[in-house]
């Protein structure tokens, strides 16, 4: 949920008027942009909480009532009005400061969703593969790919109802309303998720995955020294019933934090005596499988990047014809829809229609390659910019030689409708890159690391957005120097948002390379039951992936 940044004033049906936010606005974005970027990076310590300590059924139900309380309290700041300092002087502009108990209601409100935003969003998606994932059905990949695409279009329509119908309900009922609204829906979410609590499959968070990480270091440096055991002779420390006879060759120095120096490090029942001293071959592996993917995972912080320049379309959109009919007129800032809604149509057709058409036609199951996906992704985003900036270059010279290059206000006799096609390749990138992440690290992860293998992507889109700004500053600095006119100047007739789109583009189609070098690399995925042999219908699986890698 989008945090609101002012105090909002419920005088009335219609909301905080214009006049009454502008005083407010700045210093209500400083106030609330720690509470932005502490929900994007919340998640990842949620994900570590859970997979050491509380589990995610547990994790998820902190998160929820943290969530649910927050929403409730935002709510009270609408309904008491001492919760909330005095409407703006409408002559003056003189606004009345809020009390040190008002801030700290509001504060306390977005510190609580920030909060329960780490315990739900790393944990949910992975809580809900739990319920489906069996490793003994040999359609399991195919499963998880249809939950995982399932999962992230309602995701994307949850925030179409948001921008649409909440925000119509505030903007015409007023905060009351609108605020009280999604607290009483996070109250029957958190409802029925505790209530069928006993349906559930729990898996048991067992370790301090950060301790067990800090261990396979130190023990790999104090034994760096020491040469590795002969292949045929078992010198490795392992759990009982454990998958692994010896470690992989990848991150090979690694290794040796779980070679048996002394047998007395062993305790009868073949425990380690002490994991400073000693690791297992599942801790060493846990720890490579987080580095081994930080690479692939850098190649998606380019395409989170791309999303985040939503504001620029409808910067366009505004100074363009967004009439369909003499009645009806598309608002500016309702072009993201199509980036939804396409996202969501793609992935209902390729997991209803287009998948099982190809098998059909194929006599083999077809599945494509995660990697394949997410390299199509970044493909199709930086085709997404190529195409912004193309429609950019179009509509600015028609604005200039309609003399609109002083008027940024005026619409270009050009319709809105041609940005369409870039946000349609938005949400198609979206589609293949962002459900190709998730699925790529929750099934590259071992098990006891699925609450941080489903917040990478979340992460990813943090880092993105913060780094979004970062290359917009230096753009704007970067091209005005010597009192030019800056790329993205607040004048868009002036500006050339062209070039910073083809800019980005350049960008984008760079990373695809090194997505593919990454990708060469990182070498095969692990193996899963269900990849490869015969399919429970007799028909045999064929993945489609990127050529040289296996998925």
């Amino acid at each position: 949920m989008e945090v609101r940044r002012n105090f909002p004033s419920h005088e009335g049906g219609n909301g905080v008027d214009q006049q009454e936010q502008a005083p407010r606005k700045a210093k209500g974005g400083l106030i609330t942009m720690p509470f932005i970027i502490a929900t994007n990076f919340m998640p990842l310590v949620g994900a570590f909480l859970a997979d050491s300590f509380l589990g995610r059924f547990l994790t998820i139900g902190f998160g929820s009532i943290a969530s649910l309380l927050g929403m409730v309290q935002l709510w009270l700041t609408a309904m008491i009005s001492r919760a909330r300092p005095p409407p703006c002087d409408q002559f003056t502009q003189h606004c009345k400061l809020a009390s040190p108990a008002q801030y700290s209601l509001l504060l306390s409100s977005f510190g609580l969703m920030s909060i329960g935003a780490g315990g739900v969003r790393p944990c949910s998606l992975a809580f809900g593969a739990d319920q489906l994932d069996n490793k003994e059905n040999l359609n399991n990949d195919r499963v998880l790919e249809s939950f995982f695409g399932w999962y992230y279009a309602s995701a994307s329509l949850s925030v179409l109802i948001a921008l649409t119908g909440v925000v119509y309900i505030q903007e015409h009922m007023g905060w009351k309303v609108g605020f009280g609204v999604p607290a009483i829906l996070m109250f029957f979410s958190a409802l029925l998720f505790f209530i069928a609590s006993s349906l559930y499959i729990k898996q048991n968070a067992s370790k301090s995955l950060f301790a067990g990480f800090l261990q396979v270091v130190v023990v790999a440096y104090k034994n760096r020294r020491l040469a590795f055991p002969p292949h045929d002779f078992n010198g490795y420390h392992r759990e009982k019933c454990s998958e692994y006879t010896s470690p992989t060759d990848k991150l090979r120095f690694l290794n040796k934090a779980c070679i048996i120096r002394n047998p007395q490090d062993v305790s009868p029942t073949g425990v380690s005596v002490n994991r400073w001293n000693l690791c297992t071959i599942e801790q060493v592996e846990e720890l490579k499988a987080l580095i081994k993917v930080i690479p692939l995972w850098s190649t998606g912080i380019m395409v989170a990047i791309n999303i985040s320049q939503s504001s620029f379309p409808a910067l366009q959109a505004s100074s363009m014809n967004r009439h369909i009919s003499s009645s009806f007129e598309i608002p500016a800032g309702s072009f993201g829809m199509f980036t939804i809604i396409t996202l969501t149509i793609w992935i209902v057709l390729y997991d209803r229609v287009i998948i099982p058409l190809a098998s059909k036609f194929a006599g083999k199951k077809i599945h494509l390659g995660v990697r394949l996906r997410m390299g199509t992704g970044i493909f199709l985003s930086g085709l997404a910019m190529t195409v912004s900036g193309i429609v950019e270059h179009v509509r600015r010279k028609k604005a200039i030689e309609q003399g609109l290059a002083d008027n940024p206000h005026g619409v270009v006799s050009m319709s809105a409708l041609w940005l369409v096609p870039q946000n349609c390749l938005t949400g198609l990138a979206e589609a293949f890159n962002a459900i190709g992440q998730t699925e790529f690290y929750y099934s590259e992860f071992p098990k006891s690391m699925s609450s941080i293998a489903s917040s990478l992507f979340g992460v990813g889109m943090a880092v993105g957005n913060l780094l979004a700004s970062v290359v917009l500053s230096t753009v704007d600095v970067a091209t005005k120097n010597g009192g030019k006119e800056s790329w993205v100047s607040s004048n868009i007739n002036k500006g050339h948002y062209d070039f910073y789109y083809w800019l980005l583009a350049v960008m984008t189609f760079i990373n695809l390379i090194y997505f593919l070098c990454c990708s060469w690399m990182y070498g095969p995925c692990v193996e899963r039951v269900g990849e490869s042999g015969v399919e429970g219908n007799g028909f045999e699986m064929e993945k489609l992936s990127v050529p040289g890698t296996p998925c």
